[in-house]
């Protein structure tokens, strides 16, 4: 019985040191320019755009809409959006968004208005 436990234990403590140990590797810079889809759902609603980005300007349709946004990079997976031409007080703050996983072409993102706590998720796929 003790045997049963100690091997219990340590089969635990191995299985917790290797998934702190997993960090799966990001991609970001294979997203920093292109022509891209993405999705996200807000209160059960899909919302779905198409957008064009360079390194800096990023050329966004929506539902027939067209917006342009300023993009800097803070780190190879972490970039802010400013609305170039905001109409209206909400589409002048800015939006922080961080690229979480990865793969081919696609990848996950975590987004909310700069000083907000409150994050939304999305996923985005490469057009090209």
């Amino acid at each position: 019985m003790k045997f049963k436990i100690q091997y219990s234990i340590c089969s635990l403590l191995l299985l917790t040191l290797l998934a702190s140990c997993y960090n799966q590797e990001r991609n970001c810079k294979d997203f920093k320019t292109g022509k891209f889809t993405s999705e996200t759902e807000i209160d059960g609603k899909k919302y779905t755009s198409t957008f064009e980005r360079n390194d800096s300007i990023q050329i966004e349709t929506y539902e027939g809409k067209i917006d342009t946004f300023k993009v800097r990079w803070t780190n190879d997976c972490e970039y802010i959006m400013q609305n170039t031409h905001p109409k209206n007080r909400e589409e002048k703050k800015a939006v922080q968004m961080k690229i979480l996983t990865t793969n081919a072409n696609s990848y996950t993102f975590e987004y909310s208005f700069v000083g907000d706590s409150k994050k939304q998720r999305g996923t985005v796929t490469k057009l090209n």
